[in-house]
């Protein structure tokens, strides 16, 4: 007997390909090729001088650091937030549930500006840390927030879907042969979730390491210090010297690739891993 072939809500393998691959291009791989092209008019040596220069060496330390700092936190809580959500019923959870996906829909200039007036040293939030000797806007300390804000739903919304499907039954069978709560968490439930934790702070860590918008305002953009490495893209474009603003960009978005792609890995592996165990 034939086997009946599975029917396909749209046909046509050819065509959603090849409309997939053009919207690729044109979306993704035409604009992150440019950047290649205007890289190689610099040649190596020049390419090499320009990523090494102390200010830009700096901005690369200051954005990585912060972006770490902020994926770290992230991680953290937003497994927190997405357990809450989940595990948890409470007056007002619909309405907390969607603002965690403020920072999508919010422009990242208005985070800044309101991140910026809330922790000034004469903001709500800035002035009661500022009775301690902590300074928080036109630190690290402000873009490690403002960075926080634009990165937490990434891992929110990577922990929830699998937080909801994640099965009981090993819970029960581990609390009825004695383990404590703490030992649950950690030897059943945490490795069930790591893998969509990481993918989420991967992503969060991408965009974070990218974000521009809501960062320049609350960073003071003190070169050295407070300076990042999309502030100098900025001002590279603003002196028209393309070939340094996009060797420079080159390094945030191979960066960026690598992180993605470990972040793809893990997916793999954990997809792998679950249809192995459902055999």
């Amino acid at each position: 007997m034939k086997k009946q072939q599975s029917k396909r809500v749209i046909p046509g393998f050819g065509l959603t390909m090849g409309v997939t691959l053009a919207m690729l291009s044109i979306v993704v791989l035409i604009p992150l090729a440019s950047l290649a092209v205007y890289s190689a008019r610099l040649g190596l040596r020049e390419f090499i001088e320009v990523i090494t220069r102390p200010r830009v060496l700096s901005g690369f330390y200051v954005s990585f650091i912060t972006a770490f700092a902020a994926t770290v936190i992230n991680a953290i809580m937003g497994l927190v937030l997405a357990w809450v959500l989940v595990r948890y019923d409470f007056p007002g959870k619909r309405i907390m549930d969607g603002m965690i996906e403020l920072p999508f829909a919010l422009p990242t200039a208005v985070a800044g500006i309101s991140l910026t007036s809330l922790t000034s040293d004469k903001g709500l939030v800035g002035s009661f840390f500022a009775n301690f000797g902590i300074k928080i806007a036109y630190t690290r300390i402000g873009i490690t927030v403002a960075l926080i804000f634009v990165g937490i739903p990434f891992v929110v919304r990577a922990i929830q879907p699998v937080l909801e499907k994640l099965d009981g039954s090993y819970e029960e069978a581990a609390r009825v042969m004695g383990a404590k709560p703490f030992t649950v968490f950690r030897r059943v439930i945490l490795p069930e979730l790591l893998p969509a934790m990481l993918s989420g702070a991967g992503l969060a860590f991408g965009r974070c390491l990218g974000e521009y918008g809501s960062v320049v305002f609350i960073a003071g953009n003190k070169p050295y210090y407070t300076e990042i490495t999309p502030l100098i893209i900025m001002s590279k474009l603003q002196e028209f010297d393309y070939e340094s603003a996009t060797a420079i960009a080159l390094v945030t978005l191979a960066v960026s690739f690598l992180i993605l792609f470990g972040v793809n890995l893990v997916q793999a592996r954990n997809t792998k891993r679950i249809r192995g165990r459902d055999a």
